[in-house]
């Protein structure tokens, strides 16, 4: 066996050798491209250029290796070229172990500066501050539909959408001692208790439910008291010394979260992207149809329609509509043009990259 496998590793030791050179070679002109960036004061992030990497890297993959595994490769390697220009700092909501961190890494690679949060409130306010170069929140789940308080933080924000990101949403109860002996309580993110709640009125129906900050914020809790338990990700279990005592207790086994990558930079057109909107219409027969006919003439396709209260009370709502395209684009610009002189209130979010 041994004289077997030798000369294939004597070839993966000389291909290895091989990648690490180009490795080089690529972090040198990644700083040439710094210099370059630094005299134009341009980003050092650029998200539709990197999507269009990972498009690109995906498109030309001769395989074995499967396209997610390889644009996870090259993420990590834009991430860490990135990192010699200059290490991006990232506001999310906290504390470390969270879905949002992950969502962070999945999305930015590993080489960046993670500052996590007490709330969705403030990563909004580190990332309009200028603490954070770019914060990442909570929008919607396939289980429990929008995150009101991030839709609400949209409508007045001065910083930008330049990104997406959805990530599969396992959730895990876990304690100190891997079991519910002596458990009281259950603490998790209100989300996560909804997502659960089918499960836990199974399993646990007597045992008390208390939502807190964050999933993370429920797991070191957990750690420091026996008699509470935890709905987390594995990651947070883990981070925070915690037994599994049962995996994958989501209703739904699809569960997923979108989330927005929001700060001061816009996104260019990359190709396949989408554009956020709030829009507000006059309170009168008709109004909403007539607001949303200029996508329909435009030939713009409607991916989200969700409605909050305006809070002024008078029934009036916002509408935060997503739509297939970059506002760059030329029919999607006209139809926003048309939406704009019809709208009470027309607010563009940000254009970007379509998550991959």
């Amino acid at each position: 066996m041994t004289d077997k496998l030798q000369p294939l590793r004597e070839q993966i030791d000389a291909i290895d050798a091989q990648i690490l050179d180009l490795l080089s070679r690529r972090g040198k002109v990644a700083q040439e491209v710094g210099h370059v960036k630094a005299e134009t004061n341009a980003p050092v992030f650029r998200p539709e250029r990197e999507a269009q990497v990972l498009r690109k890297v995906a498109d030309n993959n001769p395989g074995p290796l499967k396209d997610k595994d390889v644009q996870t490769i090259f993420r990590e390697i834009m991430s860490s070229c990135r990192a010699l220009e200059k290490r991006v700092t990232v506001a999310y909501l906290g504390p470390t172990g969270t879905f949002s961190e992950q969502a962070v890494f999945q999305h930015f690679g590993s080489a960046v500066e993670g500052l996590p949060c007490v709330s969705i409130d403030e990563v909004f306010r580190a990332t309009e501050a200028g603490t954070a170069d770019y914060g990442v929140v909570p929008v919607e789940n396939s289980s429990e539909g929008a995150i009101n308080r991030t839709l609400d933080l949209m409508l007045g924000t001065t910083a930008i959408i330049s990104g997406e990101v959805s990530i599969p949403v396992h959730h895990s109860l876990m304690s100190k001692t891997g079991s519910m002996d002596g458990v009281t309580v259950v603490c998790a993110h209100s989300q996560a208790l909804a997502q659960c709640q089918a499960w836990l009125n199974l399993h646990h129906p007597n045992v008390e439910r208390r939502a807190v900050a964050s999933n993370a914020e429920a797991a070191v809790l957990a750690s420091q008291d026996p008699t509470v338990a935890a709905i987390a990700s594995e990651m947070a279990g883990e981070q925070y010394k915690l037994g599994v005592v049962q995996a994958h207790i989501q209703d739904d086994p699809h569960n997923r979260t979108r989330f927005a990558v929001i700060g001061c930079q816009a996104a260019g057109p990359s190709g396949q992207d989408r554009t956020s909107l709030v829009l507000a219409v006059p309170n009168k027969a008709g109004a909403v149809y007539n607001l949303l006919a200029p996508l329909s003439r435009h030939g713009v396709s409607m991916t989200r329609f969700e409605s909050r209260p305006a809070r002024i009370g008078t029934w009036e709502y916002y509408f935060y509509v997503d739509v297939e395209g970059h506002h760059q684009d030329v029919q999607v610009a006209r139809a926003l043009d048309e939406l704009k002189a019809n709208a009470a209130f027309f607010k563009v979010l940000g254009s970007y990259p379509v998550g991959l």
